[in-house]
């Protein structure tokens, strides 16, 4: 079973950049099984379709509109997905729906995508994500590491040098 972990977002838009921050964060500290593929995705919108071939199943980690409170953290899966993802800046910028459809348009979709999101608080111009957003990275790597227990993915933490 292949899986891919994508991070998504824009570092430089305070929380936009959560799902890359999530999973450099998993990447330091978890390690995983040999199937299992962590990808900082960044803003690369097209660019990432050739990963998402030969995927059993994908995660997804990013900023996401659920039109709830700043920082609630929920799951979405399959043709859910885009309707939740966030808005793009410009008509210039392909984003991750696009993306999706354009996957599904070339039959490389794998059997099952998630999305977990978590609600931003803030979209300024900012290379720091606001202190509610950045106070919940914990509750989000939580609920990633239980999504993937689910997929039978077992996340051993990294040891420490620091005491």
């Amino acid at each position: 079973m292949k899986i891919a972990v994508f991070g998504i977002g824009n570092i430089l838009l305070s929380d936009d950049g959560v799902g890359v921050h999530t999973v450099n964060k998993l990447i330091n500290e978890y390690q995983f099984p040999g199937n299992v593929e962590l990808i900082d995705g960044g803003t690369k919108g097209l660019d990432l379709l050739p990963l998402f071939e030969n995927r059993d199943r994908v995660l997804i980690i990013d900023a996401a509109n659920f039109k709830k409170e700043p920082g609630t953290i929920d799951m979405v899966a399959g043709d859910r997905i885009p309707s939740f993802l966030s808005s793009k800046l410009s008509v210039h910028q392909i984003g991750l729906p696009d993306m999706l459809f354009a996957a599904k348009l070339m039959d490389i979709m794998p059997s099952e995508i998630c999305l977990i999101g978590i609600q931003p608080l803030s979209m300024e111009t900012s290379a720091d994500m606001s202190n509610l957003i950045s106070g919940k990275m914990g509750a989000l790597i939580s609920r990633v590491l239980e999504k993937l227990t689910e997929w039978g993915v077992e996340a051993v933490p990294v040891k420490s040098s620091i005491p």
